[in-house]
């Protein structure tokens, strides 16, 4: 009953790391970019999982030795980052002449919730929280500073 109740945790600690994930990957979808609302939220699912699944293999029976196991949470960290770091290189996207490149941000926000992940995977809710609230504030209030200069230079070329 006892690891009943940690796999039930666990799905539950997943299942936030995908809510937050979720909301950083829906700003991605209203802007239309390749990775959005679905990919947010399995990457930071995953990440979670991966971290929490290495903690719950603490507490197995059928993994211990005598002298028992041991896990290095550096490990699955840079499992989280180089998995995401294949997945956020295929929202990266050049133009043909080379001039522009699209989809670095929406990489970044991948990486991003993948880490919120990890920090839920570790039991850390609020910081994971924390975190997305930060996140979605770089995409979303950043990112109407950054093009609204842009916008008023148009105006005075167009006046």
């Amino acid at each position: 009953m006892e690891n009943l109740t940690r796999e039930l945790w666990l799905v539950v600690g997943v299942a936030y790391a995908m809510v937050l994930g979720g909301a950083v990957g829906y700003e991605r979808e209203m802007k239309d970019r390749p990775a959005g609302f679905r990919t947010h939220m399995l990457v930071a699912g995953a990440a979670a999982l991966l971290v929490e699944l290495g903690e719950l293999l603490l507490f197995d029976t059928h993994y211990r030795s005598q002298q028992g196991i041991t896990i290095d949470p550096l490990r699955l960290v840079e499992s989280v980052v180089s998995g995401v770091a294949f997945i956020g290189a295929g929202t990266i996207f050049a133009t043909r002449g080379g001039e522009t490149v699209a989809g670095i941000t929406t990489a970044a926000s991948l990486l991003m919730v993948s880490i919120v992940g990890v920090a839920v995977g570790f039991g850390y809710y609020f910081l994971a929280l924390a975190i997305t609230l930060l996140t979605l504030l770089v995409l979303t209030v950043l990112n109407f500073v950054e093009h609204k200069p842009h916008k008023n230079k148009e105006k005075r070329a167009d006046t």
